[in-house]
């Protein structure tokens, strides 16, 4: 089963890669193209302004203080309308401005600092006249608006993609995740029906056995294991369903089932627990299912003990939440996992299906509001895992 993980999990990574390198293909393609796009309609925009200075070339010296008089001119500056320009002489004086607000144009130093704008996106046109070398005009200009939008064009694309992308990567994994919980769900409550009939066949065993001359005491214990089993059952049929949560004394609930399993661990294990030595603490809980967590997180602390070592169960609380402790000496867990280990399906033993955690995450966050994590874990020293749910006050 965990080499089936691990190749399921090569294949998903390398779907996860050939997906990213697709991506990444796509925007750099988009972007050569774009810029392409760019450089070809900046070179046009050039050659227009060139084909401007030209035309005012043609300008005659009495019309040299009305550039714009010149029909050929008039006509070529109106049809180039999209470009901002200023058009000076050679004493510094605007002879000519499109797109230019009016606030510029009459502010020296405002002027100034649009025309080395103009000079650093461009350099200027100058026109010089055949007539007279000492009067000239240069032309300033800039980017259209079409010019700037293609540059800021392929990172509005990528935005769009990336929004597309995680939207569709929400909604398929939402969906997968839906028909997981529905599988699970099915699964769950089935379990508790075909359940429901030994179990009943059994109670009614312990009942007779209660009437026989054999040790009582062993009944009892039975009793006990069917009692737990019971509760099993009823924890598995409340999957999917609303789950009530009532106020209960922390302390009392976990102290069952440290109780419960104090008495089925071998005996090179120590069980220790501080609730019943500490003041009562409250908190809302469905206590079927909040059992169900600290038994499970006992049970993974025994597994990683392998047969000799310590559990330490500890119940601590401040002015918000109750903090519950589940402590081992065992194995412990490199801290690349420790968010891992509540992932569905994600074990390290040889057998199991990697499901307990991520259920136990599940009926504290989902169901408790709580939260549950590793706290501490180091290789050979051992685990701390914490649950935390909001703690309740005595009205």
């Amino acid at each position: 089963m965990q080499k089936m993980r691990t190749i399921r999990d090569m294949f998903t990574f390398r779907h996860r890669v050939v997906i990213i390198v697709v991506g990444i293909l796509l925007a750099a393609l988009s972007l050569l193209y774009t810029n392409n796009m760019a450089q070809r309609l900046k070179e046009k925009e050039q050659h227009d302004v060139a084909l401007w200075a030209n035309a005012l070339q043609r300008v005659n010296r009495d019309a040299l203080g009305a550039v714009v008089d010149d029909p050929v001119v008039k006509q070529i500056l109106s049809n180039n309308n999209n470009i901002p320009f200023i058009i000076i002489n050679e004493n510094f004086k605007v002879v000519y401005s499109h797109l230019i607000p009016g606030d510029i144009i009459g502010h020296p130093d405002h002027l100034r600092r649009q025309i080395e704008e103009f000079a650093e996106e461009n350099p200027p046109q100058k026109v010089t006249f055949w007539w007279n070398n000492e009067h000239y005009l240069l032309i300033f200009y800039g980017q259209s608006q079409l010019l700037k939008s293609l540059y800021y064009f392929p990172i509005i694309q990528l935005l769009v993609i990336t929004v597309f992308v995680l939207m569709g990567f929400i909604a398929f994994r939402s969906s997968k995740h839906d028909e997981q919980n529905r599988v699970w769900i099915g699964l769950a409550k089935e379990t508790a029906h075909q359940l429901g009939t030994p179990t009943s066949s059994l109670l009614g065993w312990v009942e007779y056995l209660k009437s026989q001359d054999i040790d009582q005491e062993a009944v009892a214990e039975m009793e006990k294991d069917l009692t737990h089993l019971m509760k099993i059952v009823d924890r598995f049929s409340k999957i999917g369903s609303e789950t009530p949560l009532e106020p209960a004394v922390i302390n009392e609930v976990v102290g069952e089932s440290v109780m419960y399993f104090r008495k089925r661990i071998p005996r090179n294990v120590t069980l220790d627990y501080n609730g019943l030595a500490i003041a009562p603490v409250q908190a809302n809980i469905n206590a079927a299912l909040f059992e169900w967590v600290v038994e499970n997180l006992m049970k993974n602390s025994l597994d990683a003990l392998q047969g000799h070592g310590a559990i330490d169960v500890t119940i601590s609380s401040d002015d918000r939440n109750i903090m519950v402790d589940v402590r081992d000496t065992g194995k412990g867990i490199p801290k690349g996992n420790w968010n891992r280990i509540f992932e569905p399906g994600f074990t390290t033993k040889t057998r199991g299906w990697g499901l307990g955690l991520s259920l136990s995450k599940r009926v504290i966050e989902e169901y408790h509001h709580g939260k549950i994590a590793v706290i501490d874990s180091e290789p050979g020293k051992g685990t701390t895992i914490r649950i935390t749910i909001k703690r309740l006050f005595e009205a």
